[in-house]
Parts: C-alpha cells; structure tokens; sequence
C-alpha cells in the first residue's frame, strides 16, 4: 500500500525546508558577510567616514544591515516551524523576499556597471530570477492547512 501524505504534511515539510533554507541563509550572513554587501542598495548604507552626505533612508551600515537581515532569517526560520505562527512568519518571508529584490536589482545593476567583473555578473544574473521562485514557495505557506 503506497504512503500517501496529507495536505497538513506536506505543508509541515515544506515549511521545514523553508526553514532549513533561511537557517542556513542567516548562518551565512554572520559567516560571511561580504557575500551580502553588493545586495545592500547604497541609497540605505549610512556613511559614517563624512566622505558623502547620509540619506533619509541610510539608518544603518552596510554591516549593520547584513546582521538585521540574517537576524531576521533566523527569525522566520523558527516562525515557519511552528503551525500556529507558520501563515504569519510565511507572509513577513514573502515580503522579505520581495524587498530583497531591490538589493538584487541594485547589485545586478552594479555588476554591470563600470566597476562590474565577470565573476559579479555571473552571480548576480543568477541570484535575481531565484528570487521569483522563493516568493512564490514562501507564499503557499501561508495558506492555513485545516485538513488531516
């Protein structure tokens, strides 16, 4: 007789990778984080050397931004294993990929650019289309699964 999962368990696994994902996703920020530097858009990087003035949106440093980032991917890491709080934490997953966008767009923007390598290219051609299918798994998880 074949195993059949129930909607409940594959959303349950599902969330799981998730959050395996995210889990190793924030470990990397700390780990290193110059790999999420070029997907951090200069416009909200404070300038603290005086060399150019801070916009409006520049409240935290590069660094700064890396370490909230991964502390949020933490986050929604354990928010996403926990049935009760998994549509919630999916839902901020889902807005934060999307936000991440942004960064991505920038960084691709940047690698093309005059200050651009081939390496960068390469990494950030691939990195932004990955977004599109990470905001769509994130977005079935926040489907509440009532059937056994």
């Amino acid at each position: 007789m074949p195993f059949r999962w129930s909607g409940r368990a594959l959303q349950t696994l599902s969330a799981a990778a998730m959050s395996a994902l995210l889990l190793a996703s924030a470990a990397k920020h700390f780990r290193e984080p110059e790999f999420f530097h070029p997907v951090v858009p200069d416009i909200l990087c404070r300038d603290d050397s005086g060399a150019q003035p801070n916009g409006p949106l520049a409240v935290l440093s590069r660094e700064e931004w890396v370490a909230a980032s991964g502390l949020l991917e933490a986050a929604a890491a354990v928010g996403l294993l926990i049935p009760a709080s998994r549509p919630a934490a999916a839902g901020c997953v889902t807005a934060m990929f999307t936000a991440f966008l942004a960064g991505h767009v920038d960084a691709l923007r940047a690698a093309y650019g005059p200050g651009g390598t081939p390496h960068r290219r390469r990494v950030h051609t691939l990195r932004l289309p990955l977004q599109a299918p990470l905001i769509a798994w994130a977005w079935t998880l926040t489907r509440r699964n009532r059937r056994p």
